[in-house]
């Protein structure tokens, strides 16, 4: 192995070790905080500078998108004008691992007599900052992976992984599940799977549907229109059964010279399975991938065929 491979190892294990020491330090200020949180009626307000204050806008971001809302401010900002945005129902999550930063402490005394419950996170417990706050999250890590122990490195990586900690454990309280996920995230793949009903992506015009008694010549006529492998055979405006192309070869196969004369009913599938298009397209993706089939018929309440839904138009989501 080179020698600045083994760099990398020694950076991963470094950190590593960082996070793992973290369950050590976990006290009764952590369920305190995430209680705070829940009860909160304003939002998170983040707040840190230098590298913690880019750790605080991820954090904020995360929060935000998982069911707590949630937003950084900048210290120095904040110092200048931007104390208005803290409101007296608001939770303050201030980040700081000296927690002896003095732009974040210059917010504290306007913090108290605002009445905001205070968060530290920080990597020392006797800091100003720590003392300062209702409850403490302690993230030291006794030496930085940085060789000179000088750059903000595993310290970093505690304060990232402690605030994913909080928001884990907010979702978790917060019974906070994938759909909820997707209404915030509403332009991402998963949002989109999740938040697409059947029927924005269902083929409506053109879904072959042929009387039980139609002769399977025609029967290939239909479906090869249509290009959809498939065709519904209804009676009285309902759908009773489901022919495929591969049932089409089969019955080839079986009836050969007579194939022709053959009604539709009589190789049709007379229990298929079907979907709501009111249902959310992940459950239409489950049931192909269950089924091992790529297409579904879409029925309304009355047992109507409403259109298609295929496989194709439902994995592009992803």
């Amino acid at each position: 192995m080179s020698q600045i491979k083994q760099y990398a190892i020694d950076t991963f294990n470094a950190e590593a070790d960082a996070i793992r020491n973290l369950s050590n330090l976990l006290t009764d200020d952590f369920d305190q905080a995430v209680e705070a949180i829940l009860v909160c009626t304003g939002k998170v307000v983040v707040t840190g500078m230098g590298k913690s204050g880019i750790i605080g806008k991820k954090i904020a971001a995360t929060l935000a998108s998982t069911g707590t809302p949630a937003f950084f401010l900048h210290p120095g900002e904040a110092y200048h004008g931007d104390l208005g945005m803290i409101s007296k129902n608001d939770v303050v999550l201030a980040i700081a691992n000296s927690g002896q930063t003095d732009e974040v402490l210059k917010l504290i005394p306007f913090m108290q007599n605002n009445g905001n419950t205070i968060i530290a996170i920080t990597g020392n417990p006797q800091s100003t900052l720590a003392k300062n706050a209702h409850f403490h999250l302690n993230i030291n890590v006794g030496r930085e992976a940085c060789p000179l122990n000088l750059a903000p490195t595993s310290s970093t990586t505690a304060m990232l992984v402690m605030g994913d900690a909080l928001a884990i454990a907010l979702m978790k309280m917060r019974n906070f599940k994938a759909e909820d996920y997707a209404v915030f995230h509403p332009g991402g793949s998963l949002g989109r799977r999740l938040l697409t009903r059947v029927r924005d992506v269902m083929r409506k015009d053109g879904v072959p549907c042929v009387p039980k008694t139609m002769t399977l010549g025609e029967v290939i006529i239909a479906i090869s229109d249509a290009r959809l492998g498939i065709a519904a055979v209804v009676e009285n405006g309902k759908l009773i059964g489901v022919i495929t192309d591969g049932d089409v070869r089969r019955a080839m196969a079986k009836y050969k010279e007579n194939f022709f004369r053959i009604e539709a009913q009589e190789i049709m599938s007379r229990n298929p399975k079907t979907i709501s298009p009111d249902v959310r397209i992940t459950a239409a993706e489950e049931m192909m991938r269950v089924n091992k089939i790529h297409s579904i018929i879409v029925v309304d309440d009355a047992g109507a065929v409403a259109g298609v839904v295929e496989f194709f138009n439902v994995s592009v989501l992803g």
